[in-house]
């Protein structure tokens, strides 16, 4: 295999456990065997294509490339120096100690390097990162798809995820600070590679599957929560790969259960009354929702929903936005109106409710289901969102409801034996039939003060 000389390329594999560096330095011999052809002194684009290619664009691979080809090993950081014929021993063991092991400041050249496409080595400009940052996302979505990592989800049988690996990309670079010329310097880079650690765990992703570096104590990344109970062949999910592997981590460390479709429109049809009947005693929840202007929105719950007329849930609940942008909103703390359920009461709003206060919601769904509003002038007080909607009065194209954390513990009696509860409490579905039929619930007024003295 022979030694590095280099003392910079010593003390990077130093950052490794012994049994791990055979491993790093056996790439490049990995690499010169795996094309095919004769053993040589440097490894070849086609060498690297042939290994990363099978996971990444070919975009991508030349981005790696010319990184690769670009560092001084002496140096260990890319310079501004005309490429070689080829990627040597050193470089490729300084690439891979500073991609799986390294600091934002050493990371920070690499991705400048692989960003900007002027060869003098300078700044890239926003765009750059977007481009480069959608071409490391759709790797990191191809691995998830062609090694089996889906964790149960069906990319068929969800939204497009090249335009979900556009927001993605977009989001991520929402967090660039440029110059006021607008271009990003490697200081820039570095402060922003330190806060957006998805940088950082999709480039080790990238690096570790694509050379197939599989390295101690260092488990694959699980990207995508589980998903249980789901029913596929009929269903369309608003949700797509890129927009799961963005919302999933806001929510709180705790919640790490399967996801369960709870609600859609396109399986249970357009009743708030099953609704309801889908999100009540499950635990935290996802709402996901689209209108007909095709902005697409929705709301994490932090609690099981209750309907009762007062606000419920913590601070842990959130707003988020896909469609046109990804984004999530957090508590301001100006107010506790997190959450919000009425059902058949006369003197109070009915209907779901996140944020704001009646009548001026961040998110809300009317009893009739078919409308909603999203207020906020300029921002809404509860979670500092702006306006969710196309238009703030809004009307529902489609919904999803997904129950996210551990369901609660069945309550005395909700197994139906014994207990007192109504037949509309045990089947949602009589429920949602009285009502199409033109029937008055009067029993759902009459049981909401006995529930609010619980409280």
């Amino acid at each position: 295999m022979g030694n590095t000389e280099s003392v910079v390329v010593q003390k990077r594999l130093a950052r490794f456990r012994p049994e791990e560096r055979p491993v790093v330095e056996g790439v490049f011999d990995r690499l010169l065997g795996g094309a095919g052809g004769p053993a040589g002194k440097t490894v070849t684009l086609e060498m690297l294509q042939s290994s990363v290619g099978s996971v990444a664009p070919d975009s991508m691979v030349r981005r790696i490339y010319r990184c690769l080809s670009s560092i001084d090993a002496g140096l260990a950081a890319p310079t501004a120096k005309s490429h070689q014929s080829g990627v040597c021993r050193e470089q490729l063991v300084v690439f891979l100690a500073d991609t799986l092991r390294g600091t934002a400041e050493e990371r920070a050249p690499l991705v400048m390097s692989m960003s900007s496409q002027q060869a003098s080595g300078a700044a890239a400009t926003c765009q750059e990162v977007v481009e480069f940052l959608q071409d490391l996302v759709s790797a990191v979505v191809q691995i998830l798809v062609h090694r089996g990592r889906l964790q149960g989800w069906k990319p068929d049988r969800m939204s497009d995820v090249s335009e979900g690996v556009k927001l993605l990309a977009e989001q991520m670079c929402s967090e660039l600070k440029p110059s006021d010329q607008g271009s990003c310097d490697v200081s820039c880079l570095e402060d922003w590679i330190f806060r957006v650690q998805q940088v950082s765990v999709y480039l080790e992703m990238l690096v570790a599957e694509g050379l197939d570096v599989t390295l101690s104590g260092r488990p694959t990344p699980t990207l995508l929560p589980p998903c249980r109970e789901t029913p596929w062949k009929d269903l369309r999910s608003l949700l797509d790969l890129p927009t799961l592997m963005f919302v999933a981590p806001q929510l709180p460390d705790s919640y790490s259960a399967p996801w369960r479709l709870v609600f859609s429109t396109r399986l249970h049809g357009e009743s708030f009354t099953r609704m309801v009947g889908g999100l009540t005693k499950r635990g935290p929840t996802l709402l996901l929702i689209k209108d007909t202007k095709g902005h697409v929105f929705g709301g994490f719950a932090s609690h099981g929903w209750e309907v009762k007329p007062q606000f419920q849930g913590d601070s842990r609940c959130f707003l988020f936005t896909v469609f046109p942008q990804l984004r999530v909103f957090t508590a301001t703390g100006y107010n506790q109106h997190f959450m919000y359920l009425n059902q058949n009461q006369q003197t109070m709003p009915n209907g779901l409710g996140m944020g704001g206060q009646h009548g001026y919601f961040g998110l809300w769904l009317d009893c009739d289901f078919g409308h909603g509003h999203s207020r906020a002038r300029p921002k809404c007080t509860t979670y500092g969102s702006p306006q969710l909607s196309g238009d703030e009065d809004f009307t529902i194209d489609s919904m999803e409801v997904w129950a996210v954390g551990k369901p609660p513990e069945p309550e005395e009696g909700d197994d139906g034996e014994g207990g007192k509860r109504s037949i509309l409490d045990v089947d949602p579905e009589v429920q949602a039939m009285m009502e199409m039929a033109g029937k008055t619930l009067h029993s759902q007024g009459l049981r909401e003060p006995e529930e609010d003295q619980e409280q």
